[in-house]
């Protein structure tokens, strides 16, 4: 394996009731972890989401109401899965927009704070596209020379994507061997909330959308502290009113 790896990297894929972060559920989750000196583990659960599993949902990914109505449901493995993903780097098939906010808003949701500060997050995607713009099937032929069997299960997405994360490592020299030379490479996002509402610019925190768009939001929340409770009440993702709490508790700091 010429991947160098400092310490254990987890691969995450999911399948959920939808797209929409702030409304949608896991049904799926599979993770395959390499430690550093290799060895591969799998963890994979079907999940209860507690609401129904819409049809256009189960086109894509084939599970149904009736495979997950006896499965736990994510608040009831969540601290087995957080402990797996415990001093691990993680990586995904465009994995930084979709798979590790989802996760992040699920444990949030059941008051879990799953931190990613201090962690590499490598999205496979990210290299493909720089180096090839293509799907993920069409990346797993491409650098792997093998037909993606079974897409859309978790387990096997996950799985698709760290082969094609070793497959990168090998031939692309320039990207180096260790994830921090490949989060390097691929440009690490400097991220504030994962749904994008707000983004750094010049280590500031600006808003990302609305009126107020182009705004610093410290500026905005002294300006006008309704907007806040604006924010709190909305349909916006429970990681982005959490950073939007953080930052306002750092604005009162400031005028004490």
């Amino acid at each position: 394996m010429k991947l160098l790896l400092e310490r254990p990297i987890a691969f995450i894929d999911l399948e959920t009731t939808g797209i929409n972060i702030s409304t949608d559920k896991i049904i799926e989750i599979a993770i395959v972890k390499i430690l550093p000196g290799g060895t591969k583990q799998v963890k994979r659960k079907l999940l209860n989401p507690q609401m129904p599993i819409p049809k256009s949902s189960t086109d894509v990914h084939g599970i149904t109401d009736e495979m997950v109505k006896d499965a736990p449901t994510f608040k009831q493995v969540a601290n087995e899965v957080k402990q797996f993903l415990d001093n691990c780097d993680m990586g995904g098939y465009n994995s930084n927009r979709f798979d590790v906010p989802m996760l992040i808003e699920e444990f949030l949701r059941i008051g879990f704070d799953f931190s990613v500060e201090g962690r590499k997050m490598v999205d496979v995607q990210k290299v493909f596209h720089l180096m090839e713009q293509r799907t993920l099937g069409a990346a797993y032929k491409f650098y792997c020379n093998k037909t993606l069997e079974g897409a859309h299960s978790a387990e096997v997405d996950a799985t698709a994507t760290w082969e094609i994360f070793l497959a990168q490592v090998e031939r692309y020299d320039n990207i180096g061997t260790t994830v921090e030379s490949i989060v390097k490479f691929t440009g690490e996002d400097d991220i504030v909330d994962f749904s994008r509402r707000f983004i750094k610019v010049n280590g500031v925190e600006i808003f990302n959308f609305g009126k107020h768009k182009g705004r610093p939001v410290a500026e905005v929340l002294k300006a006008e502290p309704q907007y806040y409770d604006w924010m709190m009440k909305g349909d916006f993702a429970m990681n982005t009113k959490q950073k939007l709490t953080e930052i306002l508790n750092r604005t009162l700091l400031k005028k004490t």
